[in-house]
């Protein structure tokens, strides 16, 4: 049974969020203010985090880099509606998805099981074998990523990015198809992809600023670009 810790200081809010995923097969614990967050991840690690922005005692950005600095932990993040900015610094911390308040309890359960299933990706034999980029190695059944050797620090939707521009080099793809094809949403907002996109040019690219990997497509999208010679991307056994 997987473990998720509900962070929200309304007990209104977790009372509801807890009974939907406990009906959907999670064990749910719970959590009211950041630093008892921060202390209960600590001490039991979930396999997942709901974790609401607005906390008592320490925000939810800063719990979530906290929470996060020994590993990777699958994190949603619950913002208010129409707050862009804190959505978006929310991804920019590692959150791995957002639920906007209010928000459908069902909608979150998809969520919460769309997350932790591309988290458990590492079990699955049919993952295939490695793929290179230049400096770039990934491994798609350990969920693991490289550069020049040194692995990176990459949260579930960057990895599941990279992954797929490793399998599609050389072809422009809109933001929309991104979201489809790696988020498996038909809709949402589409600067969820431009902070990931922006997020993996920092670990990846040798000058962020002026990306020669991840390319923009103006008018249309993202291009990965693999280095040219016999590093370039493909698959490796």
């Amino acid at each position: 049974m997987k473990r998720v810790l509900v962070v929200d200081d309304d007990p209104t809010v977790s009372e509801v969020v807890a009974g939907y995923l406990a009906r959907a097969g999670f064990a749910v614990e719970l959590a009211a203010d950041g630093p008892g967050a921060v202390a209960h991840a600590a001490a039991e690690p979930p396999d997942l985090v709901v974790l609401d922005l607005m906390l008592p005692g320490m925000d939810g950005l800063e719990v979530c880099r906290r929470i996060r600095e020994d590993g990777p932990l699958p994190v949603i993040m619950l913002t208010a509606r129409g707050d862009e900015e804190d959505r978006i610094l929310g991804l920019e911390v590692g959150a791995d998805d957002y639920v906007t308040k209010p928000f459908s309890p069902r909608e979150l359960v998809l969520r919460v099981e769309s997350v932790l299933r591309r988290a458990g990706a590492s079990a699955a034999p049919e993952a295939g074998p490695w793929l290179r980029a230049g400096a770039l190695t990934l491994d798609p059944a350990g969920r693991r990523a490289t550069r020049h050797g040194s692995e990176l620090a990459l949260t579930i939707r960057e990895f599941d990015l990279l992954e797929f521009f490793l399998r599609h080099p050389g072809r422009a793809m809109s933001r929309e198809e991104l979201m489809h094809r790696v988020w498996g949403w038909e809709f949402g907002d589409l600067s969820t992809v431009t902070v990931h996109v922006r997020r993996l040019r920092e670990k990846v690219e040798d000058d962020p600023a002026r990306p020669r990997l991840i390319s923009t497509v103006w008018g249309v999208g993202y291009r990965f670009d693999p280095p040219p010679g016999r590093d370039g991307a493909g698959d490796a056994g």
